[in-house]
């Protein structure tokens, strides 16, 4: 019976426990990504504390993309992932990142706090993509779903230093990254004691500069990347600084704390596009799925700042809606490349998209408080960010147009 219902499993693509594996999943990730955003959750205290430039804060998180993706690309090229157990991996990256992060509490210069965040995104590098291809471990069917909640605990990880701040009333920072790294040290026990490899293993994934131009000779990828770095343009500068935004908005009407609570609950929403989108992609396709949500993302990016002066409400209901659909199609694209690229080049494709993607959120983070100060406020700044989801959408239905289009989600364009 043991051996018959195990060949079941495999053949229907259904492995016994994989519920359970991505709950701890899940939860170890939501724990860990804490130190993502855990200064980004205290800027205006760090500023004020550390005399910081606007400059200097927003290097405070491209030093965490920078450090994600040198340290993606790293670990891809020397096969990090094949080389230590996945679990293990994100044990013991989780660990380094709250004791990193934990090193703001000594209160180092700006260089040195800056070193700091590089190395944290260096850490939670060998968190989250092994934590995505660990979860397809044990996903055949409803992998959509299960890409899906690994990104949604990603979310509202890197929503919780906003959580954090809310509830400390007296705001001090010090207690939001020390709660940050306490959270990723727990997460790192629970990787190494809970989480395992499912029966679906893959094979080698490896990067290999030489086969860049296949990726970038194949259309059907090259517009799959297209609406990425459309989705990547919004995402991490609207994550950074929508805490400045709505404190600016909302001056007076409501107090510093509801301002973070505010924030938590934007970005935390984005866990319920995460499951919409992987449920809808699964169930209706890749191409439809992104489209939609990025065209509501980017009606959210050109519409927050008419609602800048209010009412209150209005600015937190845009604010929801707008971090619900920038992050459900986050998943959908990796899922993408592995079915529409040829196996030989997959870990190719997949890093060039990852490691282009979060460079390009430099960029875009480093622009915000510029254009902000340009134009004499936050109010219109976010418009600036719409014509990616809107250039995405458009690659994603040029997409669905492609004959190619039938490998996706087992036909479901």
């Amino acid at each position: 019976m043991g051996a018959s219902g195990t060949l079941h499993d495999r053949a229907t693509g259904i492995a016994p426990g994989r519920w359970s594996v991505l709950l701890t999943l899940c939860i170890s990730v939501v724990l860990s990504m804490t130190t993502w955003f855990s200064a980004t959750a205290v800027t205006p205290e760090l500023k004020a504390a550390w005399a910081l430039s606007d400059g200097q804060v927003a290097w405070m998180t491209n030093g965490v993309q920078i450090g994600f993706v040198i340290g993606a690309l790293a670990s891809s090229l020397v096969n990090l992932p094949d080389v230590v157990q996945l679990n293990r991996l994100m044990a013991i990256a989780s660990i380094l990142a709250a004791v990193v992060n934990a090193t703001l509490l000594l209160e180092p210069s700006a260089s040195l706090a800056v070193l700091c965040r590089f190395l944290t995104g260096l850490s939670l590098s060998a968190v989250y993509p092994p934590a995505l291809k660990l979860v397809s471990t044990w996903f055949v069917r409803d992998r959509g779903l299960a890409l899906g909640a690994i990104v949604g605990a990603l979310t509202l990880g890197s929503s919780m230093p906003h959580l954090f701040r809310a509830i400390t009333q007296a705001i001090d920072w010090h207690l939001v990254i020390a709660l940050s790294s306490a959270a990723s040290l727990v997460a790192g026990l629970c990787f190494l004691l809970f989480a395992k490899e499912g029966p679906y293993p893959f094979g080698k994934a490896i990067f290999n500069p030489r086969q860049i131009g296949k990726v970038l000779k194949d259309r059907d990828l090259v517009l799959v990347n297209i609406g990425y770095f459309g989705h990547m343009w919004e995402l991490y500068a609207m994550w950074t600084w929508l805490l400045v935004f709505v404190r600016s908005a909302l001056d007076g009407k409501i107090s510093l704390a509801h301002t973070s609570l505010v924030t938590f609950f934007a970005i935390g929403a984005g866990l319920l596009g995460c499951i919409a989108g992987g449920l809808l992609s699964d169930r209706f396709g890749r191409t439809a799925t992104t489209a939609g949500f990025m065209i509501v993302s980017g009606l959210c990016a050109l519409l927050i700042g008419f609602v800048f002066d209010g009412p209150t409400w209005l600015v937190v209901l845009v604010a929801i809606v707008w971090g619900i659909s920038i992050i459900g199609d986050s998943p959908l694209f990796s899922a993408a490349v592995t079915e529409l690229c040829d196996r030989n080049f997959v870990g190719t494709a997949l890093c060039l998209q990852m490691g282009l993607g979060y460079a390009l959120t430099v960029l875009v983070i480093w622009l915000m408080p510029l254009i902000a100060a340009f134009t004499g406020s936050w109010h219109w700044t976010f418009m600036f960010l719409a014509p990616g989801p809107l250039l995405g959408a458009w690659a994603m239905l040029s997409l669905r147009r492609s004959p190619s289009a039938i490998k996706l989600a087992g036909g479901r364009r």
